[in-house]
């Protein structure tokens, strides 16, 4: 589905239309541009881009981009269809732009994506959403964008990293009576549902006491994480507990991706999701978890381990992290606006 952005408000001889294939790695290197524009750093990639325009990730999205008088791509706005109730956007503008022409193409954009989130409330039957999107801490433009079309600064997020060692592929020990494992796969490569709804569920209820935590299904969950180039279902690992009548109950879970190749040409991992449901808080799982990723990260031949977490996690997560090895790379924000139709 299209939605018309109105030419009146775009420079003479600009355009909106879908992107398509071409527009893949013209999206990437704009995407990047943004992120060196706000951290000094930002390696195009093709592979994700790619997900959102043709591949899965397509499909629960609506998205438009701007080409000015020489069908250049110089901005991209997309609306995520997340679950009922939220919907993810972003404004992705050449930074190279000036203010006098990125600042009207910003208002014209996030009303263009209102209407999208629109669309899909119509659809869910749904009279209300949040919009959620972000900006990188101190990119001043886009804080001025987010502003002026009605959006407020929620929350900051660490994003953080960590080296790793190729002396790092010994497994943790863990406490008497708590078991961490992969979720089982099928001989076709596709896990059992047991184990997959198992992970749905103690993520879901382990951020319940979370910042804006909400009710995910288990099929929106499962199809976004599956969108990621990276995604492999060996890089899902459940974490159980044995009860006192010796039956193992799911505990804890992290959910990883695969990282694009850095500078060096190597890969990394990334912790999309970790979570420790509150009953089994205490006994080392979270830990547990993060030391597996690490020494799965090395026998993999990667070199790092990237995350994201609440600068005000109620857990106190970022302390962990730290005490850990992992560092601050950088901070991005949480900007949300609640609209209704």
């Amino acid at each position: 589905m299209y939605f018309d952005l109105p030419t009146a408000g775009l420079p003479s001889g600009w355009a909106s239309r879908d992107p398509d294939e071409r527009d893949i790695a013209d999206l990437a290197l704009l995407r990047a541009a943004v992120t060196r524009a706000a951290t000094g750093s930002g390696a195009p990639n093709v592979d994700a881009v790619q997900a959102e325009i043709t591949d899965v990730g397509s499909w629960t999205r609506r998205q438009v981009v701007l080409a000015d008088e020489r069908d250049r791509v110089r901005a991209w706005a997309s609306a995520h269809d997340r679950a009922a109730g939220r919907t993810l956007l972003h404004v992705t503008i050449d930074p190279e732009l000036e203010d006098s022409v990125a600042d009207p193409l910003a208002a014209i954009l996030f009303r263009w994506c209102e209407d999208a989130a629109k669309s899909f409330d119509t659809l869910r039957r749904a009279d209300e959403t949040q919009l959620d999107t972000g900006s990188y801490e101190g990119d001043d433009r886009q804080r001025r964008w987010l502003e002026a079309a009605g959006f407020s600064c929620t929350r900051r997020w660490l994003n953080m990293t960590r080296p790793v060692g190729e002396d790092e592929k010994t497994f943790p020990e863990l406490q008497d009576g708590v078991t961490i494992r992969r979720v089982r796969r099928r001989v076709n490569g596709n896990p059992l549902a047991v184990d997959v709804q198992a992970v749905h569920w103690v993520l879901e209820t382990s951020f319940e006491d979370h910042f804006n935590a909400y009710r995910e299904t288990f099929s929106e969950f499962v199809h976004r994480l599956m969108e990621d180039p990276g995604h492999a279902w060996d890089q899902w690992w459940l974490a159980t507990v044995r009860d006192e009548f010796g039956v193992e109950r799911p505990a804890g879970a992290v959910v990883c991706t695969m990282l694009p190749p850095d500078a060096g040409h190597t890969y990394g991992s990334y912790i999309e999701y970790i979570g420790v449901h509150r009953d089994a808080r205490g006994r080392g799982i979270a830990k547990g978890l993060l030391r597996t990723v690490v020494a799965d990260t090395a026998k993999r031949g990667r070199n790092r381990v990237g995350l994201e977490v609440d600068a005000e996690s109620p857990t106190g997560a970022d302390g962990l992290y730290r005490s850990m090895g992992w560092e601050t790379s950088y901070v991005t924000e949480s900007w949300h606006r609640d609209v209704n139709f």
